[in-house]
């Protein structure tokens, strides 16, 4: 199966490199940067969720309106839309995109943003109130007939969904680094999100997942997503210049307290287990394999994904394709300089992987044949 690539969009042209605090939606700077990411040769682009940010609902539904193949993929908390509301939304987009919507949903990693918009629940309740709200989405979605529903977190009677998902369901992407999360994932998950962690531990991961799965009854697994920030450049001492820039910039605004996030880093130990896992990766070493970088991690305090991969397209490629022969199938990749970066990842980066993951399945298919 063909590899495919993740992105997040922008609203506009804040970055980790020049942020622009409280700078407003920029639709011109939206048309553009999600266009050159479907030119480039994105399959999905990514629509994250905080307190105070943006609706990803009305972003992807106006990102599909002037694009014809990349996927948004709505990232959602369900403490913030009832499940039926939900997915009457998502079911809505997937309509108006012709059959490009995914849901990638959000437990939440942190108590005091779930606060913000009143979310008391500890973490094992956050996640088990998860699992009811994807087995309700697919269920608005598969029903023909009305429906009630009596659970932990929800109650509803009657319910029926006229409008439904173009291909009878909608992806569901589900992320975290704890038990219950891998176990909501192998039970429901049609994708897995992992950070870019050193093969070794990104192995065991995919184990994980693979065993969850078979505990619970699959015969495959949900497809797996892994997620790094390239610093590319013509050569390797190049690239790596570049890489101790980006660090010292995120350094400087990580100090002056300048944040491009929704209310900024966390201070201290962040809550959520994978940013734990990030930080005692920079613990151990900065290079890990043949090019993840954790030392972006540890300059912000792990918040959301921050290991990099270095070096020329090469060697970027050469380390994605590693990832690959593990088991991923869904690359993640979103830079600092957020557009120049997308535009120079779709020139130098995305062509070399997929020529390579051809090759080798040719090679497969010959072989085959003999």
């Amino acid at each position: 199966m063909p590899v495919e690539f993740i992105s997040a969009s922008y609203v506009n042209d804040n970055s980790e490199l020049y942020p622009k605090p409280g700078v407003g939606i920029d639709p011109k700077f939206l048309r553009r940067y999600s266009s050159e990411l479907e030119a480039a040769g994105f399959d999905y682009t990514l629509l994250p969720y905080g307190s105070s940010g943006y609706d990803p609902f009305s972003i992807a539904a106006f990102i599909a309106s002037f694009t014809d193949r990349i996927k948004p993929i709505i990232a959602l908390r369900p403490n913030t839309v009832y499940p039926t509301v939900a997915a009457k939304a998502l079911a809505t987009l997937d309509q108006l995109s012709n059959g490009r919507a995914t849901v990638h949903i959000i437990s939440g990693g942190n108590t005091a943003e779930q606060a913000r918009e009143g979310d008391r629940l500890d973490k094992e309740q956050r996640y088990a109130r998860s699992a009811e709200y994807i087995r309700i989405l697919r269920r608005v979605w598969e029903s023909d007939e009305p429906f009630s529903h009596r659970g932990t977190y929800y109650e509803f009677e009657d319910f029926q969904a006229t409008y439904r998902p173009v291909n009878g369901t909608i992806p569901v992407s589900v992320g975290g680094s704890s038990d219950i999360a891998y176990r909501i994932a192998a039970e429901q998950g049609d994708i897995f999100g992992l950070w870019g962690e050193p093969l070794k531990e990104t192995r065991e991961s995919i184990d994980r997942i693979e065993d969850y799965a078979r505990a619970a009854g699959r015969t495959d697994r949900p497809k797996i997503w892994v997620t790094f920030r390239p610093i590319i450049a013509p050569t390797e001492e190049l690239a790596w210049e570049k890489a101790h820039r980006v660090l010292g910039a995120l350094e400087r605004n990580r100090s002056a307290g300048i944040h491009t996030g929704q209310r900024g880093a966390q201070a201290g130990t962040p809550e959520n287990l994978g940013s734990q896992r990030l930080l005692q990766l920079a613990e151990r070493g900065e290079v890990h394999d043949r090019a993840l970088w954790t030392a972006p991690a540890k300059a912000t305090n792990a918040q959301g994904a921050s290991t990099a991969l270095v070096g020329t397209p090469e060697t970027v490629a050469a380390a994605i394709l590693d990832y690959i022969d593990l088991g991923a199938e869904i690359i993640s990749i979103r830079g600092y300089d957020n557009l120049n970066d997308a535009i120079d990842y779709g020139r130098y980066v995305l062509p070399l992987v997929r020529e390579e993951v051809a090759r080798r399945d040719a090679a497969a298919v010959r072989e085959a044949a003999r």
